[in-house]
Parts: structure tokens; sequence; C-alpha cells
């Protein structure tokens, strides 16, 4: 095993569950660019190969949902992540990267969403961590 993906493994068994769905999100924005990449250098094989590793990462996220405990939201991100699949299926190999850009914008948006809510609770779990020394302190 290189290096790398030593280190990609020990990446993904520290991540957490909410790690996971950013390294999922990573993946999948890499995925568009590189297929954006491909479309506009003409390389059909490079852009369905890019096109179908973004395809399972979206698959990855769909399987990753609670629906029993999101609700609404999962329900919400189910449809959304149905619809950019479809969209990327519809705009293989048209020679355009209209569906990529916007799917490839969609992720961009969810992927802040999910790096904002991260940085929340790390902040909490960090202020919480810190509650108990100060009140220590003031004994």
């Amino acid at each position: 095993m290189t290096g790398y993906k030593a280190y990609q493994g020990n990446q993904v068994e520290g991540a957490g569950p909410l790690g996971l769905v950013l390294l999922s999100y990573e993946a999948l924005a890499k995925s568009l660019a590189h297929a954006h990449r491909a479309i506009e250098a003409g390389d059909l094989a490079a852009e369905a190969d890019h096109t179908s590793r973004a395809m399972e990462s979206l698959i990855e996220l769909s399987s990753a949902l609670n629906m029993d405990e999101g609700g609404k939201l999962s329900e919400s991100l189910a449809s959304l992540y149905g619809y950019m699949m479809n969209r990327l299926t519809g705009g293989l190999c048209s020679c355009s990267t209209e569906a990529v850009d916007e799917v490839a914008g969609l992720v961009r948006v969810l992927r802040e969403g999910w790096e904002d809510l991260s940085a929340e609770i790390a902040s909490r779990h960090s202020s919480q961590a810190a509650a108990p020394q100060y009140a220590q302190m003031g004994r």
C-alpha cells in the first residue's frame, strides 16, 4: 500500500459520520472538476470515467441518509441527489459542461453548509470541553 493510500485509509477511518459526508463531497467536487476538464478537452472516455465517479459519490451520499431520523431534510437531500444524478446522466457525452457545472454549483452550496455545520459542532464541543476547566479555576 502506498503512503498516500494509507493516508486516505486513515483519513476515512478517523473521520466520523460528519467527516465522511465531507470527504464524500470533496470526492464529488473533484470528480466534477475532472469531468468538466475532460469535456473541454473533448475526451469522452475521461468524461464518462469522472462522471461515473461523481455518481458513485452521489450514491454514497444517498445511501448514508437516515430517512427515519432525518425527516424532511433527508427526503429533500434524497430528491436533490436524484436530480443531480439524472442531470449528470442526461448531460453525458453532450459536449457541453452545462450539466456538470450546474451540479458542481449545487455541490458547492451543499458542501459549504456541511462545513459550517462541522465548524459549529467543533466550536460547541471545544466550548463544552473548556467549561469544566473554568469551573475548577473558580474554586
